[in-house]
């Protein structure tokens, strides 16, 4: 029998559960380290559905101008239906289709750690920034650092072997200050790096395992329908600290984030 999860898109998904569970936290902590401000103009380089760019938006206001700039055309699909005058384009980090000097603050949130080639993407974004202004860019912290992600990543070891528990860990990869300042010296970019905490919340455990079992990107794929029935048993015993008394499930996840200006 078909689910409703299987008919949505992995965008509609993302956006559904992913964006309130944790992403369009960070929008207003991202744009505040660029320093959006009224009437900026901003890009926001792989926006996905639009969690920070609707965070800039809101900073910048009516006068100023934001773009969501993504290689995913099911992730913008999802971000042109929502009411707003952003301009959403198709595009790569690594090759930007702007001008030079033709941005006020530059942000990207959650999307270096995938990116095929990570100093080339800080580099364009430092390009089509405007001299003197700022640019911020955040990462998943070390997956040790959350403690449910932690757990559920150990657990993942345990039920399915290291390699399952690896594509889990994948959007945690750059969760090292100074990897991080690696890449920016080889982009040649002056950075600072600090760290940033915000609170996973999903509505229960059985949200969170079935948000991760249909994210395309990490678990989606790789385990069958008997072993996410497995985990699912397993997770609502070992995530079980982490329950709150109306039954969601919430823990600590840091970011990193970058900042920089151009000068």
């Amino acid at each position: 029998m078909t689910t409703p999860e299987e008919v949505r898109s992995p965008a509609e998904i993302y956006d559904a559960h992913f964006v309130p569970a944790l992403f369009a936290r960070w929008g207003p902590i991202v744009t505040a380290a660029a320093g959006v401000k009224a009437g900026d103009r901003v890009l926001d380089v792989a926006c996905g559905t639009g969690a920070a760019t609707l965070a800039a938006a809101d900073k910048a206001g009516p006068s100023g101008r934001v773009i969501g700039l993504d290689a995913n055309p099911e992730m913008l699909a999802v971000a042109r239906r929502k009411p707003t005058q952003i301009e959403w384009v198709q595009g790569t980090a690594e090759a930007l289709p702007m001008s030079d000097d033709s941005f006020d603050a530059v942000v990207s949130q959650f999307g270096l750690m995938f990116f095929e080639d990570k100093p080339k993407a800080l580099r364009e974004m430092m390009r089509v920034l405007c001299r003197g202004d700022g640019m911020a860019v955040a990462v998943c912290d070390a997956v040790e650092n959350s403690p449910g992600y932690c757990a559920f990543a150990k657990l993942l070891d345990r039920l399915f072997g290291r390699e399952v528990g690896d594509a889990f860990r994948a959007p945690f990869a750059l969760g090292d200050a100074r990897r991080l300042h690696a890449l920016c010296r080889e982009a040649g970019i002056v950075s600072k790096v600090t760290q940033h905490h915000e609170i996973v919340s999903f509505n229960s455990i059985d949200a969170l395992v079935s948000t991760e079992r249909a994210c395309v990107w990490t678990l989606g794929g790789v385990l069958d329908d008997d072993q996410f029935a497995r985990l699912l048993v397993a997770s609502r015993k070992e995530l079980k600290p982490f329950v709150s008394g109306d039954g969601g499930i919430q823990f600590d996840m840091p970011s990193l984030i970058v900042s920089a200006r151009k000068v």
